[in-house]
């Protein structure tokens, strides 16, 4: 079957936070400039067929009161993980419905640490985890990604170990692919990762939201599944959100194998009494993980184009921008730091001049590095195609 991944959505004033906000407050596009949201991670897609084919058949009963989660939602997500990634001896019991993958972090943050406490997590630093840091009162201690020779975004071990130890933490948050930089882990560098946090004793979340998102050449390896302490030490949240659109519909879930830790994160998300599914959600799940491969499939390779389109047009055109080629995600993470200081423009001046085109991309710096960008690639080639000739023309320059 052929899916669309061409026809360009006119989703202003449709629901669509993408279309309809520029994050960037007093800048707005210029005369004759049309708006190409390339910030917030969701994509312009039309959603799986499979998707809109399961809620259509849910909505044939015409009644949506109290329900319990079905065992065709549980089945789904085992089949699921079993498939895409080899998953063994994953059973319901391990599986927990959670708003959001932020809303399971607030739990298992607010079940095994306290205010005031330091957790470890790496720079570049998701937004979301920053925020929600903030609003439960927890600190973050960052331990700066470093780039290789090659450009390869890489942890470094040592820092990792010396600030667990130097902060007493017992709290770490892994982001596997990582996001904002793009890089699908190898094994050996979780399980070194791994070790490290063994040896302090931590507790690790593992946020594998993208982990359905991994370009060609690459592959994923869920944190849990490289040794038996990791198992047992990991709490791992997943959604089909970000890989067929789903974020409005809202609902992930969370993987926990060790009795004790589900029981604390279980408790603790109960305590809100706001921590349940919708039923539209839950058959839209099934329906993408159930019959959704396929349509998967082809989106990677769309990706995966539009990719590399653009880092072959940004590498070719914009001398001073550096970047890594994703290797999972849709998201293109820009060091634009050279350039600016070629050019004598501000990193602020620069996203504004993208904003005042047309282009609506992300401030990076919020993700605590410094001159850079982040855009999403997951829209129609041609509307990539637009935002990069406008990139040459008006923006760089």
């Amino acid at each position: 079957m052929t899916y669309d991944f061409t026809t360009v959505l006119d989703r202003a004033g449709r629901d669509c936070l993408a279309a309809d906000k520029i994050p960037f407050d007093g800048v707005r596009p210029g005369e004759g400039f049309d708006v190409i949201p390339m910030w917030i991670a969701d994509m312009a897609f039309p959603t799986a067929p499979p998707v809109l084919d399961a809620i259509r058949a849910r909505m044939e009963m015409p009644n949506f009161g109290y329900f319990a989660l079905p065992k065709d939602y549980y089945d789904a997500i085992i089949d699921w993980h079993r498939t895409r990634n080899g998953v063994e001896g994953l059973e319901a019991k391990h599986i927990g419905y959670e708003n959001g993958v932020l809303g399971g972090l607030s739990s298992a943050l607010q079940a095994f640490t306290t205010p005031g406490e330091k957790i470890l997590v790496h720079s570049p630093t998701y937004v979301g985890f920053t925020h929600t840091f903030e609003d439960t009162g927890r600190v973050a201690v960052h331990s700066p990604l470093v780039r290789d020779r090659d450009g390869i975004w890489r942890m470094d071990y040592e820092d990792m170990d010396r600030k667990l130890k130097e902060n007493d933490i017992h709290f770490a948050i892994f982001c596997s692919p990582h996001n904002p930089c793009g890089r699908v882990w190898e094994r050996r560098e979780i399980e070194q990762a791994m070790e490290v946090y063994r040896a302090h004793d931590c507790l690790v979340f593992s946020d594998e939201i993208w982990s359905d998102i991994i370009l060609p050449g690459y592959r994923h390896i869920p944190t849990q599944s490289v040794s038996e302490d990791a198992k047992n030490r990991v709490i791992t949240l997943y959604a089909p959100s970000k890989t067929f659109s789903l974020a409005g519909l809202v609902g992930s879930y969370h993987v926990i194998y060790n009795d004790y830790l589900r029981a604390r994160v279980q408790r603790q998300g109960r305590h809100s009494h706001y921590n349940e599914p919708n039923i539209l959600s839950v058959h839209a799940l099934i329906g993408a993980y159930r019959d959704g491969g396929a349509w998967c499939d082809g989106m990677i390779r769309v990706i995966d184009g539009n990719v590399q389109y653009a880092c072959d047009f940004i590498e070719g055109h914009f001398p001073g921008v550096s970047l890594m080629r994703p290797q999972g995600t849709y998201m293109l993470y820009l060091d634009c730091g050279a350039w600016c200081r070629a050019h004598g423009v501000t990193i602020r001046e620069l996203q504004k001049r993208g904003v005042r085109c047309g282009v609506i991309w992300q401030d990076g710096e919020a993700f605590f590095w410094p001159d850079t960008i982040r855009m999403n690639l997951a829209l129609p080639k041609s509307r990539l195609v637009e935002a990069m000739e406008r990139l040459k023309t008006y923006v760089f320059v």
